[in-house]
């Protein structure tokens, strides 16, 4: 088994990737294929900010992930306990 309880797939870690690569590009100033550049330039107090809805978002994606399996049967309470201090430690850097 993997998980399954709750429908669909995880889009949180994804919209994660996506806020760190705009925190990335933010003062990019090469053209996208629009000509425009690609960067947003928000202002640092904006880019803090972002920053933290990643780190809030990927621990979010863990919780969501290990009681999925948890309440699917793939884990005992000891390993969904264990797995979720680990998998924070790991994905949460």
């Amino acid at each position: 088994m993997s998980g399954g309880h709750f429908p669909g797939n995880y889009h949180i870690g994804e919209i994660a990737r996506e806020i760190e690569e705009l925190v990335r590009s933010n003062n990019d100033t090469d053209l996208n294929e629009w000509g425009t550049p690609r960067g947003h330039f928000y202002p640092p107090e904006v880019i803090k900010e972002f920053k933290k809805a990643v780190k809030l978002l990927k621990q979010a994606d863990v919780y969501v992930h290990r009681i999925d399996y948890l309440v699917s049967g793939d884990d005992g309470e000891e390993s969904f306990l264990r797995r979720l201090k680990e998998d924070l430690k790991e994905k949460t850097k």
